[in-house]
């Protein structure tokens, strides 16, 4: 395999172009095949999740990143849909030169399992029953959400992703991906969201719930092919949608403005409209608004499970947060919203400290925004800025090849050729046999060898080795290949052992191509 000497510069990573949109997308579906258990140790068979996917996978997969969604969200996260007027969630940070750029990465978001925007949940058809599985439903957690997203990953090819991103009931499932799978993930971005449920915000969950319930439509869950319990779930939503605001921004968007301008007319409000439906001020007719909208668009079933994942969801271990992220080892981003009550900036801070504690990389941020627990939705310069230097911060870890051969000083030209023939690599570091580095042999130097007639490995060995560590940032690494025209280096540990290689090629393909 041909391995440029061409080294990016590092100057251009970000090319301060506009960000762009990125046009007609479309979303496609995977079954996992045979069946899959749940937390609880219940099965589901036949499981689909619904996905999307944005920009191209690079040859070995590695720029992969998993965008988690909140809890009333979908697999559709930026772009447009044919005939849409508005684009995905998050079309914001999603896009040529945003903050997840798909000139560099490739975007994946899916609907969680216990959905009803494409994913098996409460509402899809029962195989066994040939009937939609209501209540009988088995009981889903942020675990088995993770879980499912998993099986997509594997089967889409990819082993490692480069980050996950998500904020609310997104941001509890890249905490749970960084605990159940931390082999699997490189950087976490978790944005305004919590370790565990407070019994406040299980309390608002419960009231949303039981307003659904309540309701006489709802039937005991079963209610497909009839009149859905849409009262309930507007409650549902009115109830929650007031916990992702704050009091400035109704403040500003409402006050105490009233639909007419000369105020209610007092006398007009009888006893027989006032039980009804009458609204005066602007944000109750907002409320009303947002709660009819999304009951023709969410399940009622599915609202009451996926609140009641978020409610079970807790990251603790024996009361301790501290051993619940002990295993935890990707490079962590936790973003907060001033402004945010619903899951207030302490909630993030614990998340940072218990990481810190572990001796985990994690960054605190904070977005100043009077939006509420919504501007993980709205703040675009703050978050764009935010995610994408965090995202920018490539250390040589991020990108270092772990399985790379090597070879001995025993071992002989012919063998070096082959091996570098057959896996096609052009350098092999030469290694001890405790592993420490001792040299490189690159195909120049074999064939020099040959055209010289030397038979012995150890007299083409290149001794003075330029190396890099782990965690040295990616820029030293080009420096150093482009100052000395070479195009691959040994990535070592502290005790001089081959850890990793770290090629010019590994870098162009998470980077792309620059202005």
């Amino acid at each position: 395999m041909e391995i440029s000497t061409q080294i990016p510069s590092f100057k251009n990573f970000f090319s301060g172009k506009k960000g762009q949109n990125l046009g007609i997308v479309r979303s496609m579906n995977y079954e996992i095949p045979g069946i899959f258990r749940l937390e609880s140790g219940k099965t589901l068979s036949r499981v689909r999740i619904e996905y999307e996917m944005y920009g191209k996978m690079n040859p070995d997969k590695s720029n992969v990143i998993l965008i988690c969604h909140a809890l009333t969200g979908d697999a559709h996260a930026a772009g447009f849909h044919t005939g849409d007027k508005k684009p995905g969630w998050w079309n914001i940070v999603i896009g040529p030169n945003k903050a997840f750029d798909t000139e560099r990465y490739c975007i994946i978001c899916s609907n969680i399992i216990g959905g009803c925007k494409g994913s098996t949940g409460p509402s899809s058809i029962n195989p066994e029953t040939g009937k939609p599985y209501g209540i009988s439903f088995p009981v889903i957690t942020i675990v088995d959400m993770v879980n499912a997203q998993k099986k997509l990953v594997e089967h889409l090819g990819v082993k490692q992703l480069f980050a996950v991103a998500g904020g609310s009931m997104g941001g509890m499932q890249v905490l749970q991906w960084t605990v159940s799978y931390p082999e699997m993930v490189k950087k976490a971005i978790a944005i305004a969201t919590t370790a565990s449920s407070t019994p406040q915000q299980i309390a608002f969950g419960a009231i949303g719930r039981k307003a659904i319930t309540d309701d006489p439509k709802w039937n005991g869950g079963n209610y497909y092919g009839k009149e859905i319990p849409a009262q309930g779930l507007a409650l549902a939503r009115m109830i929650g949608h007031i916990t992702y605001l704050s009091d400035a921004s109704m403040q500003k968007k409402f006050g105490r403005d009233q639909q007419e301008k000369a105020g209610p007319d007092l006398p007009k409000i009888s006893s027989e409209t006032f039980p009804d439906r009458f609204s005066n001020f602007q944000v109750e007719s907002y409320l009303n608004h947002q709660g009819s909208t999304f009951t023709k668009r969410f399940d009622a079933n599915s609202y009451l499970y996926i609140t009641k994942a978020v409610d079970f969801f807790d990251l603790s271990k024996n009361d301790s947060l501290i051993e619940g992220l002990s295993g935890v080892t990707a490079k962590y981003l936790v973003i907060s919203i001033t402004s945010d009550w619903l899951y207030p900036p302490y909630q993030s801070q614990e998340i940072v400290s218990a990481l810190t504690a572990n001796g985990v990389d994690a960054k605190y941020e904070e977005i100043r925004s009077q939006y509420g627990h919504d501007a993980f939705l709205l703040e675009e310069g703050q978050l764009n800025y935010l995610i994408r230097g965090f995202l920018s911060q490539i250390l040589v870890g991020d990108i270092m090849y772990q399985n790379f051969y090597s070879v001995s000083r025993s071992e002989t030209i012919e063998n070096a050729s082959t091996l570098m023939v057959k896996k096609r690599v052009n350098h092999l570091p030469v290694i001890s046999e405790d592993g420490k580095l001792e040299g490189i042999v690159t195909s120049w130097d074999i064939t020099k060898a040959v055209a010289c007639k030397i038979n012995k490995l150890d007299e083409i060995i290149t001794r003075d080795v330029k190396y890099v560590f782990s965690g040295d940032k990616i820029e030293t690494a080009s420096s150093i290949m482009e100052n000395y025209l070479i195009s691959a280096l040994p990535v070592i540990d502290s005790e001089n052992r081959v850890i990793g290689m770290v090629t010019s090629e590994s870098i162009s393909a998470l980077i792309g191509r620059f202005s």
